[in-house]
Parts: structure tokens; C-alpha cells; sequence
């Protein structure tokens, strides 16, 4: 079992993936931090509770995260390919946030010492408010936590917001490299891998015709929204790249991607900003071992493809 606290945005992705954490037999989901990304803060802790209704797990603890970057600019919302509300055509009820308890980021510890050495950090958003502890509690502040997996930066392959820089990175680089030189053993999902994650709609109707998820209605809705916002992204691309469920499955199938270790940096100014950089020539310079990251460059899309399936077919126990 995988104890897991998430970090999330509420895209479609990051939606599908926290449907994806709840459906999953073997994840143990002990929080959610939700925050600013694809939309709002407000709106995305209004999905999360919303999908936490539905799987009938409202005692998981919802923690607000961070309105916008460190850098204090006004944070971008990509409505045209998530949807006004982050779930594609559905609007979720808009009074779920008045009627829950939120918890500040001081929650984020609490879960770390509770469960200490017996956690994994997963961040498929920006990477704001997983740096904000290490700026209230100091560099040993996730010193208990067994191992990050994030999505996000591009190497040797375009960004998708610039020609060099992927969304989360990008929109807070001052956090993202933060992260990158203060946490250890991460594990960071590019769009290198994540590009190639692509789910068909076949598949997607297939889960709709067959699962019994309390997500059921929303799944299809959802990622047809996506599905059409890629297909004017990349013309003739023939799925939507679930970049945020690929991470959790390979946590749970950790042989399913393969990496390469080297210290990555992010570009903070300029032109280059949220560029992810790592020497990748054939003698690289020799980086202290600590500051290694595992980088994906490889994973087999049809195990993916099978995994995603089976989760979502999966009767998990309700607690």
C-alpha cells in the first residue's frame, strides 16, 4: 500500500488522476493540496471536494494552496483546454467549498509526521505550494518523506507553453527549482514520456460502458473536452496524453518507466524561463549524488494502457 499525498491543480488530468488515486486498490490517499494551475484556487478545491463527495471520501483532508507563483505574478488559466471549471464541459455544484473544512499548508507537515518514512509526495501541478514548506520549515522539511514523483519539465524535446518550457514548470520556476535542489529522491515525469501517454477514445468509452466508478458520468465528458483541445494542439493526434495519471501508474508499476540520473536545474528569467536543464552530453559533469534526480525517458504505453482499465474497472472498498 502507498501512502500518498497529492498535489494538485484540477485540469482535466490532474482530475483524472485523482479519480485514478481513489479508484486504485493499492493508493492510500492521506491528503490532497489544491491550488492555482489550469484554474483558480477556489475552483480547484471545488473540484476536489467534489470528487471526494463522489467516491464517498470526504475524510480526506483538503488543504488550499497557493493563489498564484512565489514570484507574486498573476497566475495564467488555460480555460480553453480544461474547461471554465478544470473538468472539461461538467460543472460541478459551486457550494462545496462553504460547506467543508480546508486546511492551511501547516496540514502538509502534520501528514508528513504522521506518516513519517512511510509516504510518497506526488505533485502533478505547479510546484508553488510543495516549496512553500521548505520556506516555512527550512530545508529539512520533507526529510521523512520516502520519495517525490512530479510531472513536469521537457527535455530535448519543445515545451508546450514555450518553445522550451512545460506548463508547471514554467509557471513557477523560482518553486520548481526549489524542489528540484532541496528534496530527495525525485522522480520527474517530462513531457519526454508524458506526450506518449496517450489514452484512445475507445478506451475511454469502453471504461464508460463497463465501470462501475462513482466517477462514471464524468470520465467521458471530461476527456472528450480534452480530447478535442489536442486535437487543434496537434493536429491528426489520435488520444488525449494523460500526463498526470502516467505518474501514479508507474508508481504503483514502478518497472514501467525507465531513467537516466542527473541533477536538474530550471531557468528562472528571461527567454528561457522554466526551461528544465540537465547536462546530457556522453561525459556529464560529476554532480554530488544527493542532488541526482531520476529523469523518465522510456515507459511501455500498453501496460499503461491496460493499467489505466483496470483501475477504472477495479472495485475499490469504500472506507
Amino acid at each position: 500500500m502507498y501512502n500518498v499525498l497529492m498535489f494538485v491543480d484540477s485540469g482535466v488530468d490532474d482530475s483524472l488522476a485523482l479519480m485514478y488515486a481513489l479508484q486504485h486498490p493499492e493508493i492510500n490517499l492521506v491528503g490532497v493540496v489544491s491550488a492555482y494551475g489550469n484554474i483558480t484556487k477556489e475552483q480547484s478545491i471545488n473540484n476536489t471536494a467534489y470528487l471526494l463527495k463522489l467516491a464517498g471520501r470526504e475524510d480526506i483532508p483538503i488543504i488550499a494552496g497557493a493563489s498564484g507563483p512565489l514570484s507574486g505574478e498573476a497566475a495564467v488559466f488555460y480555460p480553453e483546454i480544461h474547461g471554465e471549471e478544470g473538468l472539461g464541459p461538467i460543472q460541478p455544484p459551486e457550494n462545496f467549498i462553504s460547506k467543508i473544512k480546508v486546511y492551511d499548508i501547516n496540514k502538509i507537515i502534520e501528514i508528513v509526521n504522521e506518516y513519517k518514512n512511510d509516504l510518497v509526495i506526488v505533485g502533478v501541478g505547479r510546484q508553488t505550494d510543495l516549496a512553500l514548506p521548505l520556506i516555512l520549515y527550512g530545508k529539512d522539511a520533507y526529510k521523512d518523506v520516502n520519495a517525490f514523483y512530479l510531472m513536469g519539465g521537457a527535455f530535448l524535446v519543445p515545451g508546450n507553453v514555450t518553445p522550451e518550457a512545460e506548463a508547471n514548470f514554467y509557471a513557477d520556476p523560482i518553486a520548481a527549482d526549489s524542489v528540484l535542489e532541496k528534496a530527495k529522491n525525485i522522480y520527474i515525469f517530462p513531457l519526454n514520456v508524458t506526450n506518449k501517454a496517450i489514452i484512445r477514445p475507445e478506451t475511454i468509452d469502453f471504461i464508460a460502458d463497463n465501470t462501475q466508478s462513482p466517477f462514471k458520468d464524468l470520465i467521458k465528458p471530461a476527456y472528450d473536452y480534452y480530447y478535442e483541445a489536442y486535437q487543434k494542439l496537434v493536429p491528426g493526434i489520435k488520444g488525449a496524453p494523460l500526463h498526470d495519471v502516467l505518474v501514479l501508474s508507474v508508481l504503483t508499476n514502478p518497472d514501467l518507466a525507465k531513467y537516466v540520473k542527473r541533477r536538474v536545474r530550471i531557468e528562472q528569467f528571461g527567454k528561457a524561463k522554466g526551461k528544465s536543464i540537465a547536462d546530457f552530453r556522453p561525459v556529464p559533469e560529476v554532480d554530488p549524488p544527493e542532488t541526482l534526480d531520476n529523469i523518465a525517458m522510456e515507459f511501455d504505453l500498453e501496460r499503461f494502457v491496460i493499467d489505466f482499465i483496470e483501475v477504472f474497472l477495479a472495485q475499490k472498498n469504500q472506507k
